[in-house]
């Protein structure tokens, strides 16, 4: 039988927390769900925690190789059999009534994409929302164009790149929607950008999903590498879909956002080498790189979770 909800989770070394994922998951209220639970090759214990749990509706899928997170995440795509698909990441949870909320939400706009609102848990502190719910509730879908300037790198702490959608899976197919595996920073904001140029997304306001915070979330800073490899996907994307209004003028400015991101790294680079003349060269072709640096010190490398966890 179909089930409602097919929840993906690409895990790699996580056995500490992958056991609350998959138990929040299985908790859902008012939808049938599976649990696709894709092991990324880890060296911990997190195959025999998945095993443990014992439950008909998870299924673990071993890969031979890693993949990376985009990687992992595909193959849990092709190894879906719910009518929806819901990420969920190895180290994070969900409320019982979330899915309930999202796919109804969606389904009575006709809409084929759904995102929500989040809560932040961080360890001794009490959990809050990342976003004002009121605000939310003013902005009944989510657009192209509002999604591209939520996601500017060192604009925001916060913004829509956190938030984990949900797709239904037969629009995900028919629009050969999947993550790039060539990217390990920046995939998941590559396909949602993709899904919200060929569909629809409501936004439930409530959250629903909880982001958990910990000293081990952030696996490496942003480095001059990872932006240029998102220059080039940005580049591919636009190519394939036709942009126009808003959604092109938001296209616009993330173009010149990561130029000045990566200008701004190589000055880094450069000042790191001990290289003054290069340094110089790189500070006169982009002023605003320079700017960067008044920025504090864990804004500037990116480390309010502009890389994936544990990959």
């Amino acid at each position: 039988m179909e089930p409602d909800v097919s929840f993906v989770i690409a895990a790699f070394n996580a056995d500490l927390t992958i056991d609350r994922a998959i138990r929040s998951a299985l908790a859902q209220e008012g939808v049938s769900v599976e649990v696709v639970v894709v092991d990324d090759c880890s060296t911990d214990f997190t195959r025999d925690v998945v095993k443990g749990i014992g439950d008909e509706r998870v299924r673990l899928l071993p890969l031979a190789e890693n993949r990376g997170p985009g990687g992992a995440r595909n193959a849990g795509l092709e190894a879906a059999k719910g009518r929806w698909v819901a990420i969920l990441d190895a180290d994070d949870a969900v409320l019982p009534d979330r899915m309930a909320r999202m796919i109804g939400r969606a389904e009575k706009t006709g809409a084929s994409i759904a995102v929500d609102n989040l809560e932040i848990a961080r360890a001794g502190e009490r959990r809050r929302t990342m976003f004002a719910p009121a605000a939310l509730s003013r902005t009944p879908e989510l657009s192209l164009a509002a999604f591209i300037d939520g996601n500017m790198v060192f604009k925001s702490t916060f913004n829509y790149g956190y938030v984990k959608p949900a797709f239904e899976r037969r629009f995900l197919e028919e629009n050969g929607l999947r993550y790039d595996e060539t990217l390990r920073i920046g995939e998941d904001y590559l396909l949602l950008a993709a899904a919200l140029a060929s569909g629809r997304c409501v936004i439930e306001p409530k959250p629903g999903y909880i982001y958990h915070v910990t000293e081990g979330s952030i696996s490496r800073v942003l480095e001059l590498h990872h932006v240029e490899a998102m220059i080039a996907a940005d580049a591919v994307f636009a190519r394939a879909h036709r942009l126009e209004g808003a959604g092109l003028a938001a296209f616009r400015r993330r173009e010149r956002n990561l130029r000045d991101a990566a200008a701004f790294l190589s000055l880094v680079r450069h000042i790191k080498e001990r290289s003054p003349l290069k340094a110089l060269g790189a500070a006169f072709r982009n002023p605003v790189a320079v700017g960067h640096l008044r920025m504090p010190i864990a804004k500037r490398l990116g480390l309010h979770r502009l890389t994936e966890r544990a990959f």
